[in-house]
C-alpha cells in the first residue's frame, strides 16, 4: 500500500464524494488508496469507512489548516461543496477557495473540482426572464460554483474541472418523485417543457471521478462534463411508470409557479430548471453519456437505477 497514490476525498461520507471513495474500495487492483475527508470522524458513516479498513481524517471546510492537513502527501484530491447544507453562495465560495488554497499549499498533482455552470454567462442579472435571487446569482447554487472556477485556476492548481448532472437521487431525498395528483395518478412534475434534462446516479459521478484520475493528468486543465442520460420528463415518467407498475404522467409547468412551490431553495430550482430548458443545446451537448461511459464502464441507465431504488422513492 505504501507506493500507491493517496487521494484524498472531501465530503466523503455524501454523495458524490461517498461514491468515489466505494469506487477507490472497490478497485483494489490500482495504485490508489483512498484517505477519507469528514467534519466528523465519529459519525456513524465515517465509523463505517474506519471498519472497512479506509483512512479516515477530520477537516473542515471552513477550517484551512485541516484542509492542509488532511491533503498534505496525497496525490489527488476530490473537491466537493454543498450548497444545500448552508444555502449561501458566499460561504460555498470560501469554501472552494480553501480547497483550492489546501491544495496549493501541499503540492497535489491532481484536483477534480466538482462543479457546475455560472449562469450569469447565458443569463446576465439584467435579464429579466428570470429573477434575480440573493442581490447577485440567477442559480445559486450554479453560479457559485462556477465562479469558484476561477479559485483553482487563478492559483495554478492542476484541476479537472467536473461538471455534473443532476442527481437521479433527488426523486429519493429531495421530495422530486412522482406525488398523486387529485385522481389519484401520479404525477411527475418539471418546468422542463419538452427538453432534455442529464442527469445520473449520484453514485456514478464517483465512478467517474475515479476514472479520471485513472487517466493520470490527461484532462488537468480541461473542463468535462458527465450524464448518464438525457431524458424529457415524458421519457422520465415513462420509465417510472414501467419500473413501478403504476402510470406515472409527466406535467410541464411554468417555472415561475416551481419558484412559488413554497419549499426552502424553491426559486433557486426553479431558475435552475429554467436554465435547463431555455438554453438546452449549450446544457446538454457537453455531457456526454458515452464520454462518462468510457470513465465509468458500469455507468447506470435511469432504467437500471430505478430498478435497484425505486423502492425507496416516496409516492405519498
Amino acid at each position: 500500500m505504501a507506493d500507491k497514490k493517496v487521494i484524498a476525498v472531501v465530503g466523503a461520507t455524501g454523495a458524490q464524494g461517498g461514491g468515489l471513495v466505494q469506487a477507490i474500495v472497490n478497485d483494489p487492483g490500482s495504485d490508489m488508496k483512498v484517505r477519507a475527508l469528514t467534519r466528523n470522524q465519529q459519525s456513524e458513516k465515517a465509523k463505517a469507512l474506519t471498519g472497512m479498513g479506509v483512512e479516515v481524517m477530520q477537516a473542515d471546510l471552513d477550517d484551512l489548516e485541516s484542509l492542509k492537513r488532511a491533503f498534505a502527501g496525497a496525490y489527488g484530491v476530490f473537491c466537493v461543496t454543498n450548497f444545500w447544507e448552508h444555502s449561501s453562495p458566499e460561504k460555498e465560495l470560501k469554501q472552494a477557495a480553501a480547497q483550492a488554497e489546501a491544495a496549493k499549499a501541499a503540492g497535489v498533482r491532481h484536483v477534480i473540482w466538482s462543479t457546475l455552470e455560472d449562469t450569469r454567462r447565458w443569463v446576465p442579472l439584467s435579464d429579466n426572464r428570470m429573477p434575480t435571487l440573493m442581490g447577485k446569482y440567477k442559480v445559486p447554487h450554479f453560479d457559485a460554483k462556477g465562479e469558484a472556477d476561477r479559485e483553482f485556476s487563478s492559483r495554478g492548481v492542476p484541476t479537472t474541472f467536473l461538471l455534473t448532472s443532476f442527481y437521479w437521487d433527488n426523486l429519493i431525498f429531495f421530495g422530486m418523485g412522482p406525488k398523486k395528483g387529485p385522481d389519484g395518478t401520479l404525477v411527475f412534475a418539471l418546468p422542463m417543457g419538452n427538453a432534455k434534462l442529464p442527469g445520473i446516479a449520484a453514485e456514478d459521478i464517483g465512478r467517474c471521478a475515479l476514472g479520471i484520475f485513472k487517466k493520470d493528468r490527461e484532462y488537468v486543465g480541461k473542463t468535462v462534463a458527465i450524464a448518464g442520460e438525457l431524458l424529457s420528463g415524458t421519457e422520465m415518467a415513462q420509465a417510472m411508470t414501467e419500473a413501478i407498475k403504476q402510470p406515472v404522467r409527466y406535467q410541464d409547468m411554468s417555472p415561475e409557479a416551481y419558484r412559488n412551490l413554497g419549499f426552502p431553495g424553491a426559486d433557486d430550482l426553479g431558475n435552475m430548471f429554467q436554465f435547463k430548458r431555455d438554453f438546452n443545446k449549450a446544457f446538454c451537448e457537453p455531457r456526454d453519456p458515452a464520454f462518462a461511459r468510457s470513465l465509468n464502464p458500469s455507468l447506470q441507465s435511469f432504467a437500471a437505477w430505478l430498478g435497484r431504488n425505486k423502492s425507496r422513492i416516496s409516492l405519498s
